[in-house]
């Protein structure tokens, strides 16, 4: 009998033992880590210009549409919509029992609020224009939200996607432009735990969010100083998944039998530009503008000159080991249809492009390889600028440096970290060349608009690029329900610019990034654009078993 007790006791035991371990192993988060090579730079979704704000702005937030891998788009914060007769009155339907992160209701009147926002923040770079035909928005007792156009457009849904809706209970109590915003509450499906600039951001998984909840319980974006120690922590496991990576580390990758590497189209279709500071004197920002460009770059044939001195199948060889397509426009050829896939880009020529320069004046005349002003009174030296944690630009600026060399153009290059670039760039105009690039929209007008006149002094415009019927075909194609007209004119700007050599497009790059197939599976690979990190793959994503 005390035999038989003892040993049921010794069972008991055992069996606690094993469900606290259970317990234990259970209560473990799931963390998965994603290396990249910048960091968002502000949580402020109105103030962020960086590519690695808005990734995180989509894990967070909700909006009113949400733009899936294959680039179309379904109602995500809105259960239904109603659009009138005219096209003119849009009324959605917001789901009932939506909670932003703080356990507050998110209801019409933040949807509202937010737009109203974004519309009216004089210091948001670029946020105002989803909104600028939208005449009149508010919020009906039965949780909808009305809006009013001005005029009928043809992609609200294009204007509305990446419109983040913010809690009123915390901005209305807040500066728009100067609120740091760390706490950065949303109602997205995931939310912030803590975020350290230049070092990482680290996101939970939002157990009540109305969509797909995330089936990994943190998900932490890393940033690394440099390329090669971005490509030894996935091979290491340091990390589970690079967001970007050098061309250069394809193949060593392919090689290791727990990393899966994926190339494909870009889910925001991406563009790399070589911006030239053509501002004029009379457009120059009054409060805000140095404007201290080359004179020289302000001569289309200067301009012209490098764009055929530039070997675009040389830097994508070089760059991207062949993984990009030569660019022609700022709009990106992944945008298809609206695309102008009709320009006859400028050859590579040395010999014509010194022949144009000679033509124009540009001599050589003290024998030092650098051409001067035709009045003698300053050299072809220009500045040349990248963001810091480019893994791309150094090699380019490199290239670039060789190949205008050959015309008599001197190069003096250096990189800034983003934040320094952003402030000489626009609407300061304190630099001669930049390269940088673009994520596109789904919709051409946000890239079509940095190149008007109105965006100049607003920070949007890079260029400083002016061009009266340029701003008129603009306007003309956001308001265009004909597909076919708006294509047309579209590709009309497109071929103004790239007649005015108002930037020279090294490339269309594919999108490259690498997970770890040993600890995480799910990924969304089938689908025609390539994004791990965007939050329809991430709330599929699951630890490997």
């Amino acid at each position: 009998m005390k035999i038989k007790t003892t040993f049921v006791v010794l069972l008991t035991v055992l069996a606690l033992i094993m469900s606290a371990c259970g317990a234990l192993g259970q209560s473990q988060p799931v963390v998965m880590r994603i290396g990249w090579a910048g960091s968002p730079d502000t949580l402020n979704p109105g103030a962020a210009v960086l590519t690695e704000a808005y990734t995180i702005f989509g894990l967070v937030y909700d909006t009113m549409y949400q733009l899936q891998l294959d680039g179309s788009f379904k109602l995500s914060l809105a259960e239904s919509v109603n659009v009138s007769d005219d096209g003119l009155v849009y009324t959605y339907k917001i789901r009932d029992g939506v909670k932003f992160h703080d356990g507050q209701p998110l209801t019409a009147e933040d949807v509202v609020f937010t737009y109203y926002l974004y519309q009216n923040t004089e210091g948001y770079p670029w946020m105002g224009d989803y909104t600028y035909y939208f005449e009149d928005m508010e919020a009906t007792a039965n949780n909808e939200v009305v809006i009013t156009l001005s005029e009928a457009i043809p992609n609200i849904d294009a204007q509305l996607v990446f419109l983040y809706v913010l809690p009123r209970h915390i901005w209305e109590n807040e500066d728009p432009v100067d609120f740091e915003n760390f706490a950065m509450i949303g109602s997205g499906p995931f939310k912030m735990v803590e975020y350290k600039p230049n070092e990482f951001v680290h996101l939970a998984k939002n157990e009540d969010h109305f969509g797909e909840v995330p089936k990994i319980d943190e998900v932490i974006f890393q940033t690394f100083a440099s390329q090669d120690a971005l490509v030894q922590a996935i091979k290491t496991g340091q990390v589970d998944m690079i967001a970007e990576m050098p061309n250069t580390a394809v193949a060593t990758l392919q090689e290791d039998p727990n990393v899966e590497v994926v190339t494909g189209a870009p889910f925001a279709p991406g563009v790399t530009d070589i911006i030239f500071n053509q501002v004029l004197p009379e457009n120059c920002p009054p409060d805000d503008g140095l404007c201290t460009g080359h004179p020289a770059l302000l001569d289309r044939d200067v301009r012209l000159a490098l764009a055929h001195a530039t070997d675009k199948e040389k830097i994508i060889d070089v760059v991207l080991l062949g993984y990009g397509t030569p660019g022609t426009a700022l709009l990106p050829d992944g945008l298809g249809i609206w695309y102008n896939s009709s320009i006859r880009d400028y050859e590579y020529d040395v010999a014509k492009a010194n022949q144009i320069l000679d033509n124009a004046g540009y001599l050589d005349t003290n024998g030092d390889k650098v051409r001067e002003l035709p009045d003698g009174s300053r050299p072809l030296t220009f500045r040349i600028n990248w963001p810091s944690d480019s893994i791309d630009s150094p090699r380019i600026a490199e290239l670039l440096s060789e190949m205008w060399g050959q015309v008599g153009v001197k190069l003096e290059a250096q990189a800034l970290d983003a934040d320094t670039l952003t402030a000489v760039c626009c609407p300061a105009f304190d630099f001669d060349v930049i390269l940088w690039g673009w994520g596109s929209d789904p919709d051409p007008n946000l890239l079509l608009s940095v190149m008007t006149t109105d965006e100049i002094p607003t920070g949007s415009s890079e260029t400083g690029y002016s061009n009266p019927e340029f701003d008129e075909l603009y306007y003309q194609q956001a308001s265009e329900l004909d597909l076919q007209k708006r294509i047309e004119i579209v590709w009309r700007m497109q071929q103004i610019v790239h007649d005015d050599v108002v930037y020279i497009i090294p490339y269309y790059a594919e999108s490259v990034q690498a997970f770890r197939k040993d600890r995480f599976t799910g990924w969304i690979l089938d689908q025609p654009k390539v994004e791990l990190t965007d939050v329809t793959s991430l709330v599929h994503v699951r630890p490997v078993e």
